[in-house]
């Protein structure tokens, strides 16, 4: 039963993780530590490195070697971690004067980042790296106020748009590409959801600060935003990234 669940959610059916009876059992397989789901070659050798790095990480960081497609899935990963983290803390006590609509809409977010994470947990295995430690109140998060909540939301997800765009061109496995594909244009509709919420009726959900004159969407590099952008200040675990 285990087997025939995990085997039957690929790349060209992902959409089944939407559905209430498959995501459930998908997650409680994955808890279990059951079949793994494999992302086409995404284990194969990528061969060794003659040379390492200048200086040694610290002895309790998070390695991302984005030379192979699991590297990268794996950065995907930490900043779905952090995006759920973020999601399920709102949803816990949401901020007063919330409406319904922003109520469902936030809740739909938390969901698709659970799913997203989960997904990507499942599909690396034993490859996949640790839990990581993340910080809101460091960030200055007040989970009590209807702007700071959403405007933290807006940099989560045009930041996390932007990393899956930044990180595209250093998967190896087009299925994987693939499945990158899927995941930042759902990111991609939680970023112009947030936008409107916070100026409804606007063209703000595709502004002029993250869609450029030729109708395209920017792109962050991996260092960027782990180190300097918005979205790394939250994770509190040292990560650091080899290529």
């Amino acid at each position: 039963m285990h087997g025939d669940v995990t085997r039957s959610i690929t790349l060209s059916n992902i959409r089944q993780l939407w559905e209430t009876g498959t995501r459930r059992e998908f997650l409680r397989v994955a808890a279990a530590g059951g079949a793994a789901i494999l992302l086409p070659t995404m284990f194969a050798a990528c061969g060794d490195d003659d040379a390492g790095p200048a200086d040694p990480p610290p002895s309790d960081a998070v390695i991302l070697d984005l030379s192979s497609d699991p590297g990268v899935l794996n950065y995907a990963y930490a900043l779905e971690q952090l995006e759920a983290a973020f999601y399920a803390q709102v949803a816990q006590a949401f901020y007063p004067g919330i409406t319904a609509a922003e109520q469902q809409i936030l809740t739909d977010i938390r969901d698709h980042e659970v799913i997203h994470r989960d997904f990507l947990a499942g599909a690396l295995g034993s490859a996949r790296i640790p839990d990581l430690e993340v910080d809101f109140a460091g960030g200055n998060v007040d989970f009590g106020s209807r702007f700071s909540v959403l405007s933290t939301a807006k940099i989560f997800e045009d930041g996390g748009v932007a990393a899956y765009n930044g990180a595209g061109r250093l998967l190896q496995d087009v299925n994987n590409l693939l499945l990158a594909g899927k995941i930042v244009s759902v990111e991609a509709r939680h970023a112009a959801a947030i936008r409107d919420l916070l100026r409804p009726g606007t063209r703000d959900f595709a502004g002029d600060d993250v869609v450029d004159p030729s109708g395209l969407e920017q792109a962050f590099e991996p260092g960027f935003v782990l180190q300097d952008s918005g979205l790394g200040q939250f994770i509190t675990t040292p990560i650091e990234i080899v290529s």
